[in-house]
């Protein structure tokens, strides 16, 4: 072979498999949280175990590529490897989308577990077999495995800066994955047709043929799938006008396109209790609202009390576009809609310039932990005006541990904190209450709706709950899944 590397790849090919294996395995797991997203949420957790997955995968693949690099010449088996990974990347979101409308939301993410692993553990195969076929001396062993695994790292770079800032928030999630499987279909029949022949690759190309007309006929959970959620707006048959934005798999907001007056969801109406036991009825409010949803209470504040001005901050633009466009949202002098994250929005926010603060942003279940802090809820109150109020929509379920934490860390700021919950104390919605004033209980309580009470010394409730700041915040840990 001569001095040097040499082999029956060359130096450019395998720098670019490598590189591009581990690229497609990164898009495969980014993707895959989304894909997952509509049926289980998208949580800490979540994250956690598909990343867990991905790496699994990334383990077994290496190890096992080596190992049979080894025993079987790598020639014959790369092409196969790379279309037969292509082939099942294709099925996943078929897989993935039948079983979310059929099983329950454990048994998806297991399917997920399952349909990414195998794919994934194939392309991470591809840099231990590349690696065999250009040694060709033991002097050059470390320049070979140095550079192709600096290559695929680089890959994995590339892949996962592409999925996060582009294609996530440019084409749809089923684009993707078939781009990705038909791409290393074509790679892999192009270098199995090379390598073994044209006959290798014909029941691995007809696999991937399988799985591209099932991801067509799939079921779609969205009707706009955005860089943060599966979002779609549903009519509501027993009312006219009534829309109801989900995101993921949750209710986010109902808005009455004929009453903006009419409020559905309960810890809706008791933001309103909230707002009108503060202040004399028809008064205007400068309001700043932090998550939009589908803008239900800039709807409600506008028709119940006008002149009333409002900042919105939402992170997700196509949720505003949305908004727009199914649920006749018009932005103007009154009504600011901005599409920035909610805690630089609030930094942004002049000192003493608000009588309101909504806070009403979600990602799956749970407010992210960064809306949760106390520097977050000092800076609230600079922003607010000496008689201003902080409402927040909190959702937790049984020990309410989360809850709690936000009503200790709402204590450490400000001197009047309520709580509305359910006398019930079945858990669901919490709406916390927070002030530089004293509260106005008896005017808030009899606005309330039956069954609902407001707690205005809920000492007792947070307990010893920790303290949230940004240095320790976890509320995903603290949650308590519905139903639990």
């Amino acid at each position: 072979m001569g001095k040097g590397e040499a082999g029956p790849v060359g130096q450019k090919l395998a720098i670019a498999l490598a590189f591009g294996s581990s690229a497609a395995v990164m898009v495969l797991e980014l993707v895959s949280l989304r894909l997952v997203a509509p049926y289980i949420g998208l949580t800490l957790e979540t994250n956690t175990a598909v990343i867990g997955v991905a790496l699994a995968a990334i383990a077994t693949g290496a190890a096992l590529g080596g190992k049979f690099a080894d025993v079987v010449p790598p020639q014959r088996t790369l092409g196969p490897l790379i279309l037969f990974g292509g082939a099942l990347v294709m099925l996943i979101l078929p897989v993935v989308r039948w079983t979310g409308q059929a099983l329950a939301n454990d048994m998806v993410f297991l399917v997920l577990a399952v349909t990414l692993f195998a794919p994934a553990s194939l392309l991470a195969a591809v840099t231990p077999m590349v690696t065999k076929l250009r040694l060709s001396t033991l002097e050059q062993t470390g320049t070979v495995v140095g550079r192709l695994s600096a290559y695929a790292t680089v890959g994995g770079i590339v892949g996962t800066v592409l999925t996060g800032f582009v294609f996530v928030a440019t084409v749809p999630i089923s684009t993707i994955i078939l781009t990705l499987g038909a791409a290393l279909v074509v790679v892999g029949a192009a270098l199995t047709f090379l390598l073994r022949g044209v006959q290798a690759a014909v029941k691995p190309v007809a696999l991937a043929v399988i799985g591209a007309t099932l991801t067509v006929v799939a079921p779609r959970p969205c009707e706009v799938e955005t860089a943060y959620h599966c979002a779609r707006v549903v009519a509501d048959p027993g009312r006219e006008g009534g829309r109801t934005l989900y995101l993921d798999q949750l209710r986010h907001s109902y808005v009455d396109l004929d009453d903006p007056t009419y409020l559905e969801f309960e810890y809706i109406k008791n933001f309103a209790a909230a707002i009108n036991g503060s202040w004399a009825e028809q008064r205007p409010l400068d309001v700043l609202h932090v998550g939009g949803g589908g803008l239900t209470m800039p709807r409600y504040l506008t028709a119940t009390r006008p002149g009333s001005k409002h900042q919105v901050y939402e992170i997700d633009p196509a949720v505003v576009e949305l908004d727009k466009k199914e649920l006749g949202v018009q932005t103007g002098p009154d009504l600011a809609v901005t599409v920035k994250d909610g805690r630089l929005g609030v930094r942004d926010e002049v000192t003493d310039s608000r009588d309101l603060v909504l806070m009403d942003a979600f990602s799956g279940q749970s407010v992210p932990w960064h809306l949760t802090t106390r520097e977050l809820i000092t800076d609230v109150r600079r922003v607010l005006r000496p008689d201003g109020v902080y409402l927040i929509n909190v959702i937790d379920h049984g020990p309410a541990r989360f809850a709690r934490a936000e009503v200790r860390t709402l204590q450490a700021v400000f001197p009047y904190v309520g709580l509305i919950v359910r006398k019930s104390g079945t858990g669901g919605n919490f709406v916390l209450i927070a002030s530089d004033r004293p509260l106005d209980v008896p005017a808030i309580s009899k606005r309330l709706e039956p069954g609902m009470e407001l707690q205005d010394n809920p000492a007792a409730f947070a307990g010893n709950a920790p303290v949230l700041t940004d240095d320790y915040a976890p509320v995903d840990q603290l949650l308590t899944p519905y139903g639990q």
